[in-house]
């Protein structure tokens, strides 16, 4: 019944999210055919002559069709009683249909729909979040009954107890714990750790998760949405469900400036009985400037950004990033590159580097484990020759065994050469190393550990500059979250001089912390690109989730995607908030101005209507040219790229 319930209030949203569409779509095309039929006003008058009867037709035919949904829309606000700007622009065409200045009230309807389709938002990043992380979650499953027999059954028919078969490539259907068999899960989507880790019997698992090399046997702890992903899935709903939508500026104080200016024009039409004057006040009055003022800097910020590679899903958001306090990094393909680099080769006594390397190489190349990879760059990047390895064998987990040259070689973990009879005391314990965060493999010839050799995921080229610059700029906190070991952490947020830092992190702990910032006065800014960043992401003010290398859930759940993943588009983004800001309030200082003398040269019959409507458009153009010189912004950062 539950389930039904799902479907149900699935297929109603999709159908509010189809009819707002479809909306948006049928505004979008009544305000280029009102364009359009106002374009043809001139084009009647050059070849008709100015004044005909054709182009005053097409004037009023193109007002008509762009005024009509705002005096609609200002008549619905006056009977829900909502402040609106659309009051006094409806008053303002209507104005202007009295004095037969059909373009006028055409310009005015024309620019003041295009604001709002501007500004309106389509986003709906929650709902295309928990689409992709249902994807993840496999429908069938291998159950295994009592007597040994493996049968196909849907994954929402498991509970807990069961036991399922999860072979090499699979996605784990439940959270749960093994116990048979022995393999490599990459567990990125829910912890955020870069390496694969190493299951046995007893160890837990998660749903989601990839299992890379073996077979593995799970005993079902938890199923459907009690798993770890099902609790991301809802952590996201709750996280979008407590953001407030920003309010436009021009509306905060919509409730006095109508008024005002109503009062205005009666009290000119009282004293002078005069009714062009009357109309020239509220045609002159109508915000055209005021209601530019902020999309036109959006827009020309947004083309500025995209250029750099910063995709912004929702306007509104371009706000936020001028007032961030605290910044949140996850560390796994955030402000790491996500994959693995030989950082250390130790040799024992008695063996050469090359040798160590060249060794472990060989026999790993028939190897797909990321480990495998690094050292297949590190040996070609040292141009050494590689022999071809026989009696290739993987021990899930654990390492491989290989015969090179006519030596047996070893290269895994120092329990997998324990294991096997290998003292690994003749090297250098790395534990002494651990303050650097290394990953390790161990390399033994002929019984013989001849070394061992050290990983890192290496930190991005431009992180630390990008949080210098952070810092640089006003941002007072810059913390760093990671799924991996504390020693990691440390190495990592050392490198990039954060503020602070926490290791070993689920989603829940993430998004705890972050709503711990704000709740201590901080705005965030969350940058992430897993799964597991997803909650934090929509929890944060704004959320930054790194393209290239990052999940769909996490670009879903971001308002912004960094779409060439180089963090030193951060400070770019915060510095272009702030200019676009300063933009916005030379718009709207400029529109002020303008209408306060518009009002005074109107009341003292100096300015007719026609001449009104006029100023409009020149008004209208510095708005316009003030806004687009934020077009160029960042220009320098383009070319240094």
């Amino acid at each position: 019944m539950a389930h039904e319930h799902l479907h149900l209030k699935d297929d109603i949203a999709h159908e509010h999210t189809h009819g707002k569409q479809v909306r948006v779509s049928i505004a979008m095309l009544a305000t280029l055919a009102g364009g359009v039929l106002l374009l043809n006003y001139y084009a009647a008058g050059i070849i008709y002559g100015k004044g005909a009867f054709q182009a005053e037709l097409m004037a009023m035919l193109g007002a008509i069709l762009l005024g009509a949904p705002i005096i609609w829309h200002a008549l619905l606000c006056l009977i829900y009683r909502h402040s609106h700007m659309d009051e006094l622009v409806a008053l303002a065409i209507l104005a202007a249909f009295v004095a037969g200045e059909y373009v006028t009230a055409g310009v005015v309807a024309f620019f003041m729909l295009l604001s709002e389709l501007i500004e309106s938002r389509t986003a709906l990043g929650a709902r295309a979040s928990i689409e992709s992380l249902i994807k993840l979650t496999p429908t069938k499953a291998n159950l295994i009954d009592s007597k040994g027999v493996e049968t196909e059954v849907q994954v929402s028919s498991l509970k807990a107890g069961d036991i399922v078969r999860v072979r090499p490539g699979d996605n784990i259907p439940a959270d749960g714990e093994v116990v048979e068999g022995l393999s490599s899960v990459n567990e990125a989507t829910i912890t955020g750790e870069s390496l694969p880790v190493d299951k046995v019997p007893g160890m837990q698992v998660f749903a989601g998760t990839n299992n890379l090399t073996g077979v593995l046997n799970v005993t079902v702890t938890k199923a459907g949405m009690d798993t770890t992903l099902g609790k991301v899935q809802s952590l996201i709903i709750q996280a979008e469900q407590t953001k407030i939508p920003i309010m436009r500026i021009i509306d905060r104080y919509v409730k006095w400036y109508t008024p005002t200016i109503l009062m205005i024009g009666f009290i000119v039409l009282f004293f002078t009985r005069d009714i062009d004057r009357w109309i020239t006040i509220l045609v002159v009055s109508c915000p055209c400037a005021l209601i530019l003022a902020t999309p036109t800097a959006m827009v020309a910020a947004i083309s500025a950004s995209a250029r750099l590679g910063i995709l912004i899903k929702n306007v509104a958001d371009l706000e936020i990033a001028g007032r961030i306090t605290a910044i949140v990094f996850d560390k796994t393909g955030t402000v790491t590159t996500g994959r693995l680099y030989v950082t250390k080769l130790t040799p024992a006594e008695g063996a050469e580097p090359s040798e160590l390397l060249s060794y472990a190489a060989s026999a790993e190349q028939m190897s797909k484990h990321p480990a495998a990879r690094a050292l297949q760059e590190i040996a070609k990047e040292a141009k050494l020759s590689l022999y071809s390895p026989e009696h290739f064998r993987e021990t899930p987990g654990k390492g491989v065994t290989a015969v090179v040259n006519a030596v047996k070689i070893m290269v895994g973990r120092d329990s997998f050469l324990k294991e096997n009879n290998i003292d690994v005391n003749n090297v250098s314990d790395p534990a002494l190393h651990e303050e650097q965060g290394f990953s390790t493999l161990y390399v033994a010839k002929d019984s013989r550990c001849i070394g061992w050799i050290g990983m890192q995921d290496k930190t991005r080229p431009e992180a630390a500059h990008a949080v210098k610059d952070l810092l640089d700029i006003g941002v007072k906190r810059v913390t760093m979250l990671t799924g991996d070991r504390n020693e990691v952490a440390r190495r990592v947020a050392a490198e990039l001089a954060c503020t602070d830092f926490k290791a070993q992190c689920l989603p829940q702990d993430k998004l705890a912390i972050v709503e711990k910032l704000k709740t201590d006065g901080h705005t965030v800014l969350v940058v992430g690109d897993g799964i597991n960043d997803a909650p934090a992401l929509a929890a944060g003010d704004l959320g930054i989730a790194m393209g290239a290398a990052g999940s769909d859930v996490a670009i879903n759940s971001a308002s912004i995607a960094l779409m060439n993943d180089d963090l030193k588009r951060l400070p770019f983004l915060v510095k272009l908030s702030k200019k676009t800001g300063r933009v916005i309030y030379q718009n709207l200082g400029f529109g002020m101005l303008f209408i306060i003398l518009g009002i005074a040269a109107g009341a003292a019959a100096w300015l007719p209507a026609v001449y009104a409507a006029v100023l409009h458009f020149v008004g209208s153009l510095v708005v316009v040219f003030n806004s687009a010189r934020l077009v160029r912004f960042g220009e320098e950062l383009d070319h240094g790229h």
